[in-house]
């Protein structure tokens, strides 16, 4: 697709948080341009007043009086797959926020649909654009922490009472804890760094708020690579052990950097992220040896902006999705299981953990 001389035409979808975030950077990057916002409240109308653009009230209205080069949809997670279908039939490149559906089925139906036309699919897992999880996957890739054996991986951070509070409250009900709304980002990243997860296992509590919805979960994931990994996720914890608070790529949070979230072990070295914070062994690993310790230098850049000017380069036909319909569907199929195994009890493994789960000389429970 040729866009125009003066960037990439780009329109987002939906007004609220994650779309305002949206519609800034597209305004902002000189490879795109914001032409219209789509929204039916009167935040479309703020927005839309904010970058002097059209507002229109639907998709279908959009695409039937200004086909955009490119659609960026930020609207509830029940519309992604409804959107995403509008756009890939009117052969509109999308990146839509994540998850890229509510469902593993409807999320199917879209990423299947873009393949099957041709259209770009990109799933806004901006993490992906982050600079210090790109070198870190670098570092893995490279193999100078040697054979991956554990990760940890935490997101603990404290929401307020308010937070509860807002769209009538639904984020009191099933679906509005931090494994649908949190744990997707922490899922996503730890796959791009370590690889394809075929096995999981879960539990979840809501002893702090007892509320009809979890506050606490603890999920134990293998990995095809032969890692095994546990995650703790808590939005009821006064820590600030979360992605958020210690990479200080969002200055909405304060920041903790001395302080990590993620912890990738090796045969010959390991990792801590986001400081960087690198130990290998100088002869032979042992516990009895030191390591020799270094903090890996890593230049910062937004990751939604990073993401915005690669969602122009794909538009353009310059590269490929760095996060696909196919990559957030696997993501999702990894969130499913979770809930799935926290509400069973039992361990769910994903689609061709037959072939591929790994034991590390243990085996798995049946």
């Amino acid at each position: 697709m040729t866009a125009t001389p003066a960037g990439v035409r780009i329109a987002v979808v939906g007004a609220g948080l994650i779309g305002r975030r949206h519609a800034g950077e597209v305004a902002a990057c000189p490879a795109t341009r914001l032409v219209a916002v789509v929204d039916p409240g009167p935040a479309g109308d703020a927005v839309a007043d904010r970058y002097g653009v059209p507002r229109y009230r639907s998709l279908a209205e959009l695409l039937e009086r200004d086909r955009p080069d490119g659609v960026v949809l930020a609207t509830p997670n029940r519309l992604h797959v409804d959107g995403g279908l509008a756009c890939v039939a009117a052969g509109v490149p999308t990146l839509v926020e994540k998850p890229v559906g509510d469902t593993v089925a409807a999320a199917t139906r879209l990423v299947e649909a873009a393949e099957a036309a041709g259209v770009p699919l990109l799933v806004g897992h901006h993490r992906r654009h982050s600079p210090l999880l790109a070198r870190a996957r670098e570092i893995v890739a490279g193999g100078v922490l040697g054979r991956l054996v554990a990760v940890v991986g935490t997101a603990l951070f404290a929401k307020p009472d308010d937070y509860f509070d807002v769209g009538g409250g639904w984020r009191r009900q099933p679906g509005g804890g931090p494994v649908l709304i949190n744990l997707v980002h922490e899922v996503d990243g730890l796959r791009w760094l370590v690889g394809d997860v075929v096995r999981v296992q879960a539990t979840t509590s809501d002893a702090v708020r007892g509320l009809p919805v979890e506050d606490t979960a603890a999920v134990v994931l293998t990995f095809a690579n032969g890692a095994l990994g546990t995650f703790l996720l808590s939005d009821a914890a006064a820590s600030p052990r979360s992605w958020e608070q210690t990479s200080g790529e969002d200055t909405s949070y304060p920041s903790h950097p001395d302080e990590d979230c993620y912890h990738l072990a090796g045969t010959a070295g390991s990792l801590s992220i986001p400081t960087m914070r690198l130990r290998t062994s100088t002869g032979p690993p042992s516990w009895r040896e030191p390591f020799e310790t270094a903090t890996v230098e890593v230049p910062r850049r937004d990751p939604l902006a990073a993401q915005v000017e690669h969602f122009a380069a794909v538009v353009r036909g310059e590269a490929e999705p760095l996060c696909s319909g196919r990559d957030g569907l696997a993501t999702l199929r990894v969130l499913a299981a979770v809930v799935e195994s926290a509400a069973t009890g039992r361990p769910v493994d994903l689609p061709g953990a037959a072939a591929n789960r790994p034991t590390l000389g243990v085996r798995p429970p049946p």
